[in-house]
């Protein structure tokens, strides 16, 4: 009886060490993520506006900046007020031509109710090209 008393313990124990989490990989900043994506990239002049129809793809780094992927070049905008961005928020912007410049202003709207949440204002864009 004994025995046994001692094992269901020991076995409940292990079993719970077994199943506990795995300790989270520590987050990345934003300048890491930024550094991650440009790794093997040179930086160009930077220019005032990007052709929005060339920048198919957009990712946005958590108070950091706005990076627009038009094929071979990676344009990266760091906006004022840059501690506002967060991936979890749409971005949206008005414009009358098919062009981002550094004179306009972004509008942050939350995903669940479309609300405002808030503004950032475009910088230059710096190309970055790979390294031959």
């Amino acid at each position: 009886m004994r025995k046994s008393a001692l094992i269901a313990p020991v076995a409940a124990a292990a079993a719970m060490l077994l199943c506990a989490p795995a300790e989270a990989a520590p987050r990345m900043t934003g300048e890491e993520q930024l550094a991650k994506m440009l790794e093997g990239r040179v930086a160009g002049k930077p220019v005032d506006c990007i052709s929005v129809l060339d920048s198919h793809d957009m990712t946005v780094i958590d108070h950091t900046a706005i990076v627009f992927n038009a094929g071979s070049v990676i344009y990266v905008n760091r906006p004022r007020d840059a501690s506002a961005l967060d991936s979890d928020k749409i971005l949206v912007t008005k414009s009358s031509t098919d062009q981002l410049c550094n004179v306009d202003i972004v509008t942050l709207r939350d995903r669940t109710g479309f609300t405002y949440a808030g503004t950032v204002g475009l910088e230059s864009f710096v190309p970055y090209t790979r390294v031959r």
